[in-house]
């Protein structure tokens, strides 16, 4: 006879102590739906005393090398169980083994990254004393944390995108209050208790897992709360700006990323490249291609190629090795990005590959034919869907990848060094990427948009810069 496996289930993590909570919810594989986890629910009282704790732990002293030693001591946990926690990531987001070990070495560098930061904070002189009865005085800046931050994560990329929000909360001085994405809270759990293994001081680091709006409606209520840094949504984003008042917000609110193919574009590469990027997990990519531009002269040998790539990726199991996509995080999400497709399809869009679903699978599609005001092009589909359309001049193509309310990240395939830095002027996102698609991002470079797609930057260096305030002391001597 088997042994039955008990299913793990977790509690709140405040103040250095983790809370067991009668009420729960289920946290499922998306690939077979079986319950993998239970979480607890946070009540209004769980919120208040999570903020509590960590405004308090802001009393004790948290100097920058104990910070360097616990996000590296952390990130070295990481990699040691990136096989055990990349297998966590596979069931509870769906997304391929490979795809998931990246994840999780991936989130071990931000926090490296994050932990280096934190000895170089710094501020500058200032020369007052050039100022006409200031001759005696001089005066420097010095950066300080912003108190307590509250980081709301989404499911997508659960593990490294906590990591952007609490490495470099941490590394500033900080202390936060966490709410992961409910579908996805075992690894948030995971990585917590890390942190505790490790050391870190309570109250510096709080765990609070439940339903994302009431949740986020009692951190924001909660005045001793200094600072939101949130990834999601437009609509919940622009809730968080306005009930946020005075404090500071940082938003990473999603896109529509369009890449360029030019004529002089090596054509091989170009479609290779988008063609992963279009698809890796699932689509469901903040910086995903949803958008392709090819240039006429090319259209026919680009689309060939982007299809035999597309047609070649292995649609299944997460956790078998050889699977390139697995599941969308639900079937409901599935049936969202079926309607687009089928309301594209009506509207005149061809699909070139794809453009079908199985269950909780959407399989990769290509729709060519499509018009720049169909919502396929014109919103974020957040899946594994990608629109392709031609194009015969510079300027026409800028004008058509402006021509959305998004702007995070776009792509540029050209061998034109004056075609390139025309996009790099003229393009409205907060980043662009030459030879490469929207999709590429390393972790220790600038990520954030324009319009839509929110205000400030992550990537820790950037990140700290959003969670420090820059003090001015000046000395009368």
């Amino acid at each position: 006879m088997g042994t039955t496996v008990k299913t793990p289930t977790y509690g709140l993590f405040i103040n250095g102590e983790w809370r067991e909570k009668a009420n729960t919810f289920d946290v499922l594989n998306k690939y077979n739906n079986e319950v993998i986890a239970r979480a607890s629910y946070a009540n209004e009282q769980d919120v208040t005393d999570a903020v509590k704790a960590a405004k308090d732990s802001l009393k004790t002293v948290f100097p920058p090398y104990a910070r360097y030693e616990i996000l590296k001591r952390v990130a070295e946990e990481l990699i040691k169980r990136k096989q055990e926690i990349g297998e966590i990531l596979a069931e509870e987001v769906g997304k391929p083994i490979a795809e998931a070990i990246g994840e999780v070495e991936r989130a071990a560098q931000t926090l490296e990254i994050s932990a280096e930061e934190s000895k170089r904070i710094h501020g500058q002189g200032i020369p007052v004393e050039a100022a006409p009865g200031s001759e005696n005085r001089q005066a420097f800046t010095k950066r300080v944390p912003v108190g307590v931050v509250a980081a709301i994560t989404p499911f997508n990329v659960p593990l490294n995108l906590i990591c952007h929000k609490v490495g470099p909360a941490l590394a500033a001085g900080n202390s936060v209050v966490l709410k992961p994405a409910k579908v996805t809270s075992v690894s948030a759990i995971i990585l917590t208790e890390i942190f505790e293994e490790v050391g870190l001081p309570s109250g510096r680091l709080n765990l609070v897992t439940g339903n994302g709006s009431e949740t986020g409606e009692w951190l924001l209520k909660n005045q001793d709360v200094n600072m939101y840094t949130f990834t999601g949504s437009p609509s919940v984003g622009k809730l968080i700006r306005e009930k946020a008042g005075l404090r500071k917000v940082a938003l990473e609110l999603g896109s529509n990323s369009a890449t360029i193919v030019h004529k002089d574009a090596n054509i091989e590469q170009a479609a290779t490249l988008t063609a992963q990027k279009s698809f890796n997990n699932a689509g469901q990519v903040c910086i995903s291609v949803q958008r392709v531009y090819i240039h006429k002269n090319i259209f026919e040998e680009f689309m060939n190629k982007m299809k035999a790539v597309t047609n070649s990726l292995v649609v299944g199991d997460p956790k078998d090795p050889s699977t390139n996509i697995g599941p969308m995080i639900s079937e409901k999400e599935a049936i969202r990005v079926e309607q687009w497709v089928n309301e594209a399809v009506s509207q005149g869009a061809k699909v070139e590959t794809g453009g079908y679903r199985e269950g909780v699978f959407y399989k990769p599609t290509i729709l060519s034919n499509v018009t720049d005001d169909m919502n396929i092009c014109r919103q974020e589909i957040f899946g594994p869907v990608v629109t392709v359309d031609t194009y015969s001049d510079e300027d026409e193509v800028i004008d058509r990848v402006n021509d959305s309310d998004f702007g995070l990240q776009a792509g540029l395939f050209t061998n034109s060094l004056a075609f390139a830095m025309k996009a790099a002027n003229l393009i409205e996102v907060g980043g662009l990427i030459i030879n490469d698609t929207s999709g590429y991002r390393v972790d220790q470079m600038p990520y954030g948009g324009v319009k839509q797609s929110g205000t400030g930057k992550e990537g820790p260096k950037y990140a700290i810069e959003e969670m420090t305030e820059e003090r001015i002391i000046v000395l009368n001597l």
